[in-house]
């Protein structure tokens, strides 16, 4: 039998949310989810200034599967402000990461889906809510996943890969203590167990990092 494909409508969708869910997963946890890095501040300094972060996902809304993203700002956006966002979200969704989401094979058990987020006409549904959690410290941002398997062994390339996930989660500071840690180190191994501890890897899974005032303390041993 000859293999065929069949265009889903977001009702289909529906049935597929969780293979789907954990693909936007998946891929936000390999580069960073964050889509504003690459939000260029010519475009709108404001806007720049204001979002902390635009994260894909996915919804069930009104029986029907959408693509969604999560805005966190610093500040309420002017119409103008809020315009341009949505331009750029667009070209994402289009161009950018969505563009190498449609790409990604996601398995079911009835086969295999790829899913785009942008389709003529695209529309965005603006709902704002406001946080329910008291005011607290900001909490330290989840490390990001990185896989050393099938990498060269070079630890400069290594490690440029881990500092650009870092900033790419907004951790610009960790980064730089991190080469600074690695360009001390004594060799290639210790260089690896320190940058696993700044980005999630199979060395972090066997050995998990200490806290840092556990790693301060024994390094003034």
């Amino acid at each position: 039998m000859e293999d065929y494909s069949t265009l889903f409508s977001g009702m289909d969708m529906v049935y597929y949310e969780e293979s789907i869910r954990e693909a936007v997963e998946q891929r936000n946890s390999d580069d960073g989810g964050n889509l504003m890095p690459y939000f260029d501040e010519k475009r709108n300094l404001r806007v720049k200034e204001k979002v902390i972060s635009a994260i894909p996902s996915v919804e069930i809304r009104d029986g029907k599967l959408m693509g969604c993203t999560t805005v966190k700002l610093r500040g309420p956006l002017t119409e103008p402000e809020m315009q341009d966002l949505q331009d750029y979200l667009k070209g994402q969704f289009s161009d950018g990461w969505g563009e190498g989401f449609e790409q990604q094979e996601i398995q079911t058990a009835d086969g295999v889906l790829f899913v785009h987020f942008w389709e003529a006409p695209f529309n965005f549904e603006v709902e704002q809510v406001q946080s329910t959690e008291p005011a607290r410290e900001t909490p330290v941002p989840k490390r990001p996943k990185m896989k050393l398997a099938g990498m060269d062994g070079n630890i400069f390339a290594i490690l440029g890969r881990a500092s650009k996930l870092l900033q790419r989660n907004g951790q610009a500071d960790q980064a730089k203590e991190m080469i600074r840690r690695v360009q001390q180190s004594e060799n290639y191994y210790k260089a690896l167990n320190i940058i696993s501890e700044y980005v999630e890897t199979e060395l972090t899974e066997r050995a998990p990092a200490k806290s840092r005032k556990e790693k301060e303390r024994g390094d003034a041993r």
